[in-house]
């Protein structure tokens, strides 16, 4: 630990920490934005009369990164936000927790090379962070983690998960709701494995159509418009998931099959019967094909197949209901997506702090070495392949001339004998004469096959040069694209983490902190409330006296009529729970028709559990 943060006072520690935490409310989203601030708030909310400056935050904030201050902040958050929420997660009427896992990737913009990986928001491929964050149903984030910029989301769940449930003392997830990302057969065999009940959406290259699945049951309606007609209806089903690390085994999954009314896709069928069908007049019969009489009549072509596209969300699960499982999954986007956008993005989630690198070897270098390997170690294969078979082939072939010479010789021999026979005065022995024909013919037959063999060895021979000589050829040009990539390859840097880690941390317990005010003190109307409807209430200006026992908050009223009837409705909740102060001071509030300009509300999260 840094000397300067080993002998601060805890005071100093804690207002240090509350200034990082509370930037969000007054608007800030990086430390050097102290520099141009002067507001009160700040300094309210840490216990000072005024804020910290820049140089001191951030100072602080880099002594707690190099201190390993991020892994002791992400897991007393993971232990804070499930016991701030399990009162909504221990009633027995609720269904069985449910927890949603996703990535989230920031751009860093460098000069440098960086890690890079897909933006969601955009679809660019650029350098910069991967954030793995956890949300319940209600969309509180629980945690987050940070990673490199091509962090994939399979390779570090298993770990994530583990996490959590050694901060929070194996709190319990029933259910575990991943995007299409984590379709990966090998990873939901291991979820599985450890007990834990996965659901997610097959991609679209792992089906065919209901053919694709077994025990396809009814459908029945899941969504209906406002005029009660059903647009999405759902059926239970089965899919076998081949294991490609465990050849001959499948992972059983069951599927909720969601078929979407309102739109339609194009059937794919046979290609040779859609080759017939693409003829313009394929369906026309007899003079109806004649287009070339003046009295030719068009009719309108016929409608391309079509049917309902299907949505397949699957689980480990042995058994399921397929309406709660299509309900569950597409709670995702609501208590999710809508949380990242409405809460974490807007407190400045996407925004980095600390662009300190080291470098690491170049991970898209790497790739690209290692297909262009691959592909020399196989290149050598071949050509070593190929020259054992011309060796091969070239003994073989030698064989074979030696027995065509010895029958050559052998039919020489015979063809002499019988010209000899031939040219005597007496008339040759039949049986002898005979006997040396026949030899003479066996000999050509044996000779014309030994030609034939000779001749196939030799084919042999010239391939298997052809097929050196390429994989020769191909091992240059391998070796040459290696020398190239070796000269042209960037120097890759990974960007240090700790500190955007502290402040990823802080900025989900900055969430989690707004939105235990929302549901605890705001009226009904603002259960869903974004931090955009809400950050009006915690800057309202105001004055705040400070008492013995109480402190009391008079706030600034708004302009508009409504917006006072919540402020009156949040002033009586306040005053009814009787919050305390870290110091054990009340809490009131009340509005005021005029008075000095202040800040407020924002001291309701001084208050929270």
């Amino acid at each position: 630990m840094p000397a300067r943060l080993a002998h601060a006072r805890p005071a100093t520690r804690r207002c240090s920490v509350l200034t990082l935490l509370f930037l969000g409310v007054v608007g800030l989203r990086r430390t050097c934005e102290l520099k141009r601030y002067s507001g009160d708030a700040l300094g309210l909310l840490t216990g000072r009369v005024r804020a910290y400056g820049f140089w001191q935050v951030e100072r602080f904030l880099s002594q707690l990164a190099r201190a390993g201050g991020e892994e002791t902040f992400t897991d007393a958050l993971a232990a804070w936000t499930c016991q701030l929420w399990s009162v909504q997660r221990s009633e027995p009427d609720c269904p069985p927790p449910t927890f949603y896992v996703d990535g989230h990737r920031k751009p860093v913009y460098s000069d440098h090379l960086l890690p890079r990986g897909v933006i969601g928001r955009t679809g660019k491929v650029l350098g910069g962070r991967t954030l793995l964050l956890l949300h319940d149903t209600q969309g509180h984030p629980h945690l987050a983690t940070t990673h490199r910029g091509d962090f994939h989301l399979t390779k570090g769940v298993q770990e994530f998960l583990a996490r959590y449930d050694q901060a929070t003392g194996g709190h319990p997830m029933a259910r575990l709701i991943i995007d299409r990302e984590g379709m990966a057969a090998e990873f939901l065999y291991q979820l599985a494995k450890e007990g834990r009940m996965v659901v997610t959406i097959l991609k679209s290259n792992q089906y065919a159509g209901l053919a694709s699945f077994t025990d396809v049951g009814a459908f029945v309606p899941l969504c209906r418009d406002r005029d009660g007609a059903v647009t999405r209806e759902v059926a239970s089903a089965r899919f076998a998931l081949s294991l490609p690390d465990h050849p001959g085994q499948t992972l059983e999954l069951s599927v909720a099959l969601i078929r979407d009314l309102r739109s339609r896709v194009q059937v794919s069928g046979d290609p040779a019967q859609n080759q017939e069908a693409w003829r313009w007049d394929a369906d026309l019969e007899g003079v109806s094909r004649y287009c070339w009489k003046p009295d030719w009549v068009a009719t309108p072509a016929p409608a391309t197949p079509a049917e309902p596209p299907l949505i397949p969300i699957v689980t480990t699960a042995s058994s399921v209901d397929a309406v709660e499982l299509a309900q569950v999954y597409t709670h995702r986007w609501p208590a999710q997506e809508n949380s990242i956008r409405d809460f974490l993005v807007s407190l400045g989630l996407d925004t980095n702090h600390g662009f300190a690198k080291v470098q690491v070897e170049n991970s898209e270098g790497a790739k690209i070495r290692g297909v262009l390997e691959r592909k020399l170690a196989k290149a050598q294969r071949v050509a070593q392949g190929a020259r054992e078979r011309m060796a091969q082939a070239q003994e073989r072939s030698g064989k074979a001339g030696q027995q065509v010479k010895a029958y050559k010789a052998q039919i020489a021999r015979l063809g002499a004998a019988r010209q000899q026979m031939a040219e005597r005065q007496e008339r040759p022995d039949p049986c002898l004469w005979a006997r040396i024909v026949t030899q003479q013919q066996v000999a050509e037959e044996a000779l014309t096959k030994s030609q034939q063999r000779k001749q196939r060895r030799e084919e042999t021979y010239r391939a298997a040069f052809a097929t050196c000589e390429g994989a020769c050829s191909q091992q240059r040009t391998l070796l040459r694209e290696l020398e190239d990539l070796k000269r042209k390859e960037r120097v890759m840097y990974e960007l240090e983490h700790a500190k955007d880690q502290v402040m990823t941390v802080l900025k989900l317990a900055l969430a989690n902190l707004v939105m235990w005010a929302r549901d605890t003190y705001f009226p009904p109307a603002y259960g869903q409330a974004t931090w955009h409807r809400l950050v009006p209430f915690f800057r309202l200006p105001g004055w705040v006296v400070w008492g013995r026992e109480t402190v009391e908050v008079e706030l600034r009223p708004f302009n508009d009529r409504q917006l006072n009837r919540d402020l009156e409705a949040v002033c009586e909740k306040v005053n009814a729970q009787e919050p305390h102060l870290p110091d054990g001071r009340r809490l009131r509030f009340k509005m005021r028709a005029q008075g000095p300009r202040g800040e407020g509300v924002a001291v309701l999260m001084r208050t929270s559990p």
